[in-house]
């Protein structure tokens, strides 16, 4: 019993990469777990409650609730996924170009940065949205403008710190150019922290993504995403909760999951026992 013990809390831990590998399966080749068409309409099996037909039921128009879970992981993730990397390598740049700028460049940069900051990140999607109009690739844009700020300033203050080290020091002596010392010493050594902030952010934009598809502002119908698939069940709450709750339970862990790994990512760069 107290090797049973002793394991478990090993294997509970396990439970958020299991459940992430699992997502990224979903993700590339969601045929694998399920050989169900998404996209399928069958009337007469609308609203069907979970059972051996359609483990997790069906929807309104008679489509597999599981299939589209899964399928819709696609989207969601996708989205989350490439907002996230757009917003980290705009990030970079912006807080690399902030810290190694000019005074008076600097302060612009991190007053605009600070302006951005004080926005909620869905509040300000949401504006860049309204202008560009709906879609999956003016999703993306929209919540990677709201995250670059998030990435800007640390490496801003992580660059103040390496551009004023010894070996940076050394560099300039040894008369290395400054765009060698940027991108073989300062760039290198000022990424520490964004795997952390990548993998937490990723939650936070998979939140954003389907906050958005909820609103009508992201993938549109009939494609199978989380947020879209959350709007199209709120009609049908009192008569069918499973087609709402699968979903939402996909969008809560997949957020949760991510949180708890970038948290022991967090532990691990800062030297703390994960």
């Amino acid at each position: 019993m107290s090797v049973l013990t002793r394991g478990a809390p090993g294997r509970i831990r396990l439970l958020p990469v299991a459940y992430l590998a699992l997502l990224a399966l979903a993700v590339a080749a969601p045929w694998l777990l399920t050989g169900t068409d998404p996209l399928a309409a069958d009337p007469l099996a609308a609203l069907t409650p979970p059972g051996a037909d359609h483990w997790l039921g069906s929807d309104h128009l008679g489509r597999d609730v599981l299939a589209r879970v899964l399928y819709g992981a696609r989207h969601s993730v996708s989205i989350g996924v490439a907002a996230t990397a757009l917003a980290v390598t705009a990030g970079v740049l912006l807080g690399l170009a902030a810290g190694l700028a000019p005074k008076w460049l600097d302060e612009a940069l991190a007053r605009s940065f600070d302006v951005l900051s004080t926005l909620p990140e869905l509040l300000l999607a949401l504006l860049v949205v309204a202008i560009t109009g709906p879609g999956t690739g003016n999703a993306i844009l929209a919540i990677a403008i709201a995250q670059i700020p998030n990435y800007a300033r640390v490496i801003r203050a992580q660059t103040f710190v390496v551009r004023r080290s010894g070996y940076v020091e050394h560099a300039v002596t040894f008369g290395h150019s400054r765009l060698a010392i940027t991108a073989g010493h300062v760039l290198p050594n000022v990424l520490g922290p964004i795997p952390v902030l990548a993998t937490i952010g990723l939650g936070q934009a998979v939140i954003a993504g389907s906050g958005l598809s909820f609103l009508g502002m992201g993938p549109q119908p009939p494609a199978a995403e989380w947020g879209a698939m959350l709007s199209e069940a709120r009609n049908y709450l009192r008569v069918a909760w499973w087609e709402a709750l699968f979903p939402g339970l996909a969008i809560t862990l997949t957020v949760v999951c991510l949180t708890v790994v970038g948290r022991r990512l967090q532990a691990r760069f800062e030297g703390r026992t994960p």
